[in-house]
């Protein structure tokens, strides 16, 4: 085994595979590889359980629309979009003042747990829905309160782990996204088949339940396992030396290890001034939209008249691929150039919404082109972890860019497919696909220039310096303009 470990080691692509499983390695002293399980186990099991649900309910919504509800609750014409119009609304009002409350060391360890129990309770009210008006209210209630759950659990990776372990954990983490809607075509298909007519409740009711059902407990395992922040109060499974171990590692690596105290009117004057909070805004508006799509394969399939069985079963496929991308593709970020990474997605997904743009193709490459669209699965997991990456010197601004995307996104998601993606120009959708080429070609180049920008940073922050140090108002200068990154003394953590 040795030999076998050490040939690989000597091998480009060997060392790659090691260091995607290697999550643990034995260079590292035996209490920081102690650490790191704790860690894993605190942070990965209830972020992992409580994405999965996240995505289970998004999915639901579609897949109960397609499964029955659309009828018995006469939801016609556009009203799917605006069921999506209504959650995502609130999912932007939502952001930053949820994302305040996740900054805070002492709510932060409670605060995400606390939601999750929300999250179920709406959930088992969405199944006793009568009419559109009852669902638009329901899925606005849930935007709201799951507006924090996305960035807050970024955030909180970004917090604890080094940039070469960050990454890992994201890409496993993210698969909770597209299993999440995976499981749900299947649960939809168990329903339909097994419990539609059951106590009288039709199937897709019984898909909001059995959703409830699995995400009420999730919440119980927040509350004994999730650590918060760095500088919340200790948690019963640590010790004193953990935290102090988990603080100084970050501080060698990074200087700081965001243990700031939340975000502040001087975070946000701060970070205007900088060039990534615009790009990473720019480069996330252009994420979404370019992928709404992907959602939308079960729409063509119930417009060919497959069985309603296939309808659901077929598109998990595409989540199928999303969960391998997101979590292979987050992986190997680190290992491999990331611009050759993001252009691969870029190159795949564009065919992929050409194709469909043509429309007038073989079944079959329609077919390949839904399921390409699963590689989008990578953009979005390598996209935050290069900003936990490289914006590691402070929690608060890191969560006042991750909420700005959100935002900022999320506010052209509720209206711009209203354009692109009626529902009433369902499956062929002739605006749409072109329109989410140009998307993703933009997406791509903010992201080239990002990187671009962010690895001249240190060049430009020497040059800017040394200019500013041989002007007389040098001092005056670098308080109001330089983008250099000011260190902020460490925070001791709260008790």
């Amino acid at each position: 085994m040795s030999k076998l470990v050490s040939a690989m080691l000597n091998n480009p692509t060997g060392r790659v595979f090691l260091d995607i499983f290697d999550w643990y390695p034995s260079y590292l002293p035996v209490k920081e590889r102690k650490l790191l399980r704790k860690l894993d186990l605190s942070i990965l099991v209830f972020a992992c359980l409580s994405f999965f649900c996240k995505f289970l309910d998004q999915s639901n919504i579609t897949n109960a629309y397609v499964s029955g509800m659309k009828e018995d609750i006469k939801a016609y014409g556009n009203d799917l979009n605006y069921f999506n119009v209504a959650f995502f609304t609130a999912y932007v009002v939502g952001q930053i003042p949820m994302m305040w409350f996740q900054t805070k060391p002492r709510l932060a360890p409670y605060f995400l747990p606390t939601l999750e129990m929300v999250w179920a309770v709406l959930t088992f009210c969405q199944s006793t829905v009568t009419n559109p008006k009852h669902v638009y209210i329901l899925r606005a209630l849930i935007g709201f309160f799951e507006s924090p759950s996305f960035g807050g659990t970024h955030l909180i990776l970004g917090s604890w782990y080094r940039e070469e372990e960050l990454f890992k954990r994201a890409g496993v983490w993210f698969m909770g996204n597209s299993l999440g809607s995976m499981f749900s075509g299947y649960l939809q298909a168990a329903a339909y088949k097994n419990l539609n007519g059951v106590r009288g409740l039709a199937g897709w009711r019984w898909l909001f339940i059995i959703d409830g059902v699995i995400t009420l407990p999730i919440a119980f395992v927040g509350y004994a396992l999730f650590p918060g922040l760095p500088n919340s109060p200790k948690r019963w499974f640590f010790s004193e030396e953990e935290y102090e171990l988990a603080s100084t590692r970050l501080q060698n690596e990074h200087g700081k290890g965001g243990t700031d105290n939340g975000i502040t009117w001087q975070t946000v004057k701060t970070t205007l001034r900088r060039p990534m909070w615009y790009i990473c805004v720019f480069a996330y508006i252009c994420m979404i939209n370019s992928s709404y799509w992907v959602g939308y394969m079960s729409l063509w399939l119930k417009h060919e008249k497959y069985p309603i069985t296939l309808v659901n079963v077929y598109p998990t496929f595409v989540n199928l691929i999303q969960a391998l991308s997101s979590w292979l593709g987050t992986t190997l970020a680190k290992s491999l150039d990331l611009r050759g990474l993001w252009t691969f997605q870029w190159v795949a997904t564009s065919f992929a919404a050409i194709c469909l743009s043509i429309w007038t193709i073989p079944v079959s490459l329609k077919f390949v082109a839904f399921y390409l669209g699963g590689i989008t699965g990578m953009s979005s997991p390598i996209l935050y972890s290069w900003i936990n990456s490289t914006l590691r010197h402070s929690t608060a601004e890191r969560g006042l860019i991750i909420s700005s995307m959100m935002t900022f996104g999320y506010s052209t998601y509720i209206w711009v497919p209203l354009f692109t993606f009626p529902t009433v120009e369902a499956p062929r959708f002739p605006h749409g696909y072109p329109a989410s080429v140009v998307f993703n070609f933009a997406l791509w180049a903010s992201v080239m220039g990002g990187i671009w920008y962010m690895r001249r940073e240190p060049e430009i922050t020497d040059v800017e310096q040394s200019s500013e140090t041989s002007s007389p108002d040098s001092v005056s200068e670098k308080t109001d303009l330089s983008p250099t990154i000011v260190p902020v003394p460490l925070v001791l953590r709260s008790s």
